[in-house]
């Protein structure tokens, strides 16, 4: 077996807390209306665009166009996205600074806006102890795409096979086995724990 000398991990998820659903409860209190919303306005794919780099300025106003009728809440979604991201899961973070002050090579790859990430790492400072990151809003490439895991690995000299990659996603896990990397999906930090020490990683 390889010996693993690089770990990445996701963010979101991972490390840190996201869900939508926590600002909008209180802005669209109808359960029914609110998954009308996330289905047909401000979806999944309208958002990811913004982790692939496009401005929240542009992306309003593809959508207001569409959905002048719910304006308002268009805009909220970037108003309130600090209400998303509430808190960290404690456990993840302990294992990576564990393996940090182990002497690992830790680093992160994240599908995050630019401007976002900016907010999430002035409220959580432990996204500042890896080497590095690559955040897709940044270098305008997402995950699972292979091209984000080639550059990460070019910019931070990574072997990609002695790099283990964490995410929640199974397409994200999927795209880093298909560049070569080991991956493990993220369902709790004790699982992590079993699933890095079966790669070696104590």
């Amino acid at each position: 077996m390889t010996e693993n000398h690089h770990i990445v991990f996701d963010i979101g998820k991972v490390l840190i807390h996201y869900d939508p659903e926590l600002p909008f409860s209180r802005l669209i209190p109808d359960a029914a209306k609110r998954k009308w919303f996330f289905d047909n306005v401000c979806t999944h794919d309208w958002n990811i665009e913004q982790d692939r780099g496009r401005t929240w300025e542009d992306a309003e106003a593809m959508l207001i166009a569409e959905h002048p009728g719910h304006a308002e809440n268009i805009r909220n979604f970037r108003r309130t996205w600090h209400e998303m991201v509430p808190h960290a899961y404690d456990d993840s973070v302990a294992v990576m600074e564990r393996l940090i002050d182990a002497g690992y090579d830790v680093t992160m790859l994240t599908n995050f806006a630019a401007d976002t990430f900016g907010e999430a790492r002035e409220r959580f400072s432990f996204l500042k102890k890896p080497r590095g990151v690559t955040v897709s809003g940044e270098v305008g490439l997402i995950k699972p795409d292979r091209a984000i895991y080639d550059r990460h690995a070019a910019t931070f000299g990574l072997e990609p096979s002695a790099t283990i990659f964490i995410d929640d996603s199974r397409a994200n896990v999927d795209g880093a086995r298909a560049a070569g990397w080991q991956a493990v999906l993220f369902t709790g930090a004790n699982r992590l724990e079993r699933d890095l020490q079966a790669l070696g990683i104590s």
